[in-house]
């Protein structure tokens, strides 16, 4: 892309437009967003830091000459959620939904509807503190530094060729004695909703000043022509420089690469601090009782942890330090996927102004479609954590009393809920087992098992086993309480048994927040060791020891066999002389 020369470009004098005057200024004409969705939401109005900068030394008065970002004459710096949807409208950016809820703007991010993580590359400088702890391999790919200049420049000329850019300075962090300051640079507004709706957004008082920890530069439009070059997998690039405090986003438009890249980040810095990152959800009962929810897609994360009795700290990310739980993000996201009030009222009311939609199919009449799937069953909604009803505001909470492994298991083999010694937990951690479900990934049409460690092992940026030494270590100080869950199947395996009813999971799940699963009777499974209860409220006894749930007791055995030596050999690769932690896995 050729880069104008600043001679060919007429700016005016330098000007910092505030909010409260930015209307008279502004220089293009949209319609006002509605001002119920303003009284709706109240917490919006606590983000009021936006600015608007033009004039010759725009860059410079941001910051991002000290990127090599130059050239443009005007930069939209932290707008607010009303001139973010403006903007977004009046650059015709995606269309308005006309959600049950309130109108919300929808965008379409082309032919990438979700991740692509074997275009993510992290920078190995040899001999540095990333080059010694980095756990490389094909969820960490590494690139040299010579390549990542080469990506950079591409960026950077990118960004060089834009008039105007949107800057968003954003935590991630609810504890301010950890906390990141993070600097994205987009091109467009919808990405700066994006990350708005996703980190915590500073409040008048509390703005981001001086130096940040990382700037991410989203170059989505652009692409790297020379990816054979670079011996790379193709023209898109995600590349990460630990040491240098950056990252290039090259050639996708998927919001959730914004994210993610940041959860890896944390995923490295945190740990040598000894706090532990965790891809889980979490919400706190009234009596102040934090309980984890860790699961991958299908698992029944966000469902089970959306809990009216209990207020939410988070949906997807989180930190567990001397303090306690907090909160990295400052929203959700989550899939649309068969979305209805019925099946999911807080999500589906959270579709509003404010909320942001991505690749989900609009009918004629503009109403989203949840259920039209043509474009991709990854669909997904943006929104900021307040609005769902009751959230926890502080996103902060005291070490958890009960941490909850969710799993979908596809043999009907694992039972339904079952008790967890520290060491069982970490190598059920590590193991990270649930299935495959139509729907989380495309291709898949029937539930295939799957091993992903740490519940998220696409954003480990260090060896599991840190992890998993870190949770347990949390666990035993703070006696915590740990379970395992399945939402699978019971009685056979797919085709045969059935799904376990939603009421028996939240049976077991109501079990373990309130503490009467202790006083259950407990017996032990024969093959993974695990302490199951006999009797729990509500629950068939025969569902609760899944042996005796299946007809063809000899049918299940050998399945127990098949998922156990399943286990046994995914594990090989976390086990070496100094780290052997198989014997806390099935006989």
């Amino acid at each position: 892309t050729k880069i104008p020369s600043k001679t060919m470009i007429s700016r005016p004098v330098l000007r910092v437009t505030s909010h409260a005057t930015r209307a008279a200024t502004r220089a293009f004409s949209v319609a006002t967003a509605d001002p119920s969705d303003t009284l709706k939401f109240p917490e919006a109005l606590n983000y009021n830091v936006s600015k608007t900068i033009t004039g010759p030394d725009t860059c410079k008065e941001v910051g991002l000459d000290n990127l090599g970002i130059n050239n443009a004459s005007t930069v939209y710096k932290n707008l607010t959620f009303e001139e973010l949807f403006e903007h977004e409208k009046a650059n015709g950016e995606g269309v308005i939904a006309k959600a049950e809820y309130g109108d919300t703007f929808t965008v379409d991010t082309g032919k990438f509807t979700g991740r692509s993580p074997k275009d993510k590359w992290i920078v190995q400088n040899v001999g540095s503190e990333s080059d010694k702890n980095m756990w490389w391999g094909d969820v960490n790919q590494p690139i040299t530094p010579e390549i990542f200049d080469d990506l950079y420049d591409t960026a950077i000329n990118h960004m060089n060729s834009k008039e105007k850019l949107y800057v968003a300075d954003v935590y991630c962090g609810a504890n301010k004695a950890t906390r990141r300051k993070v600097r994205f640079v987009h091109e467009m507004a919808w990405q700066q909703h994006f990350v708005t709706n996703m980190f915590i957004r500073p409040e008048v008082g509390d703005e981001i000043t001086g130096d940040v920890d990382f700037t991410v530069i989203n170059a989505c439009s652009e692409t790297n022509k020379k990816w054979k070059e670079h011996n790379l997998n193709s023209e898109v690039a995600v590349a990460f420089n630990i040491e240098k405090k950056v990252a290039v986003i090259l050639g996708t438009w998927y919001g959730g690469e914004n994210k993610k890249g940041i959860f890896s980040l944390m995923n490295y810095w945190l740990p040598m601090n000894g706090i532990m990152p965790m891809h889980c959800s979490a919400n706190v009962g009234k009596d102040g009782d934090t309980a984890l929810f860790f699961g991958l897609s299908g698992t029944g994360k966000t469902t089970l942890s959306a809990d009216p009795e209990r207020a939410l700290i988070g949906d997807d990310e989180h930190g567990w330090d001397d303090d306690g739980v907090f909160n990295f993000e400052g929203g959700c996201y989550a899939k649309t996927i068969d979305l209805s009030e019925q099946t999911e009222p807080e999500i589906y009311r959270a579709i509003t102004q404010n909320a942001m939609l991505e690749n989900v199919a609009i009918k004629e009449d503009n109403v989203p479609d949840y259920f039209d799937t043509s474009k991709t069953q990854n669909g997904r909604v943006s929104y900021p954590i307040f609005h769902i009803p009751g959230y926890h505001e502080s996103q902060q909470a005291g070490h958890p009393k009960n941490v909850i492994f969710l799993t979908c298991d596809a043999y009907g083999v694992l039972p339904p809920v079952s008790k967890l010694t520290s060491g069982q937990a970490l190598y059920q951690f590590v193991s990270g087992y649930t299935s495959k479900v139509a729907g989380t990934e495309r291709g898949i049409t029937e539930p295939t098992a799957t091993f992903s460690a740490c519940f998220g092992a696409a954003f480990l940026t260090l060896h599991p086993t840190r992890y998993a030494e870190l949770l347990q270590e949390k666990l035993e100080k703070h006696n915590s309480n740990a379970y395992l869950v399945n939402t699978g199947w019971t009685g056979g395996g797919n085709g045969v048994g059935q799904r376990m009813s939603i009421k028996d999971t939240r049976a077991c799940i109501s079990a373990i927040l309130d503490g009467s699963i202790n006083n259950s009777e407990f017996e032990t499974d024969d093959i993974f060791g695990f302490a199951m209860p006999k009797t729990l409220g509500t629950v068939d006894p025969n569902v609760l020891n899944p042996r005796n749930a299946w007809s063809d007791k000899d049918a299940y055995d050998v399945s127990a066999k098949k998922l156990s030596d399943m286990f046994k050999e995914n594990f090989k690769k976390y086990t070496d002389a100094e780290n052997d932690y198989s014997k806390y896995g099935p006989l």
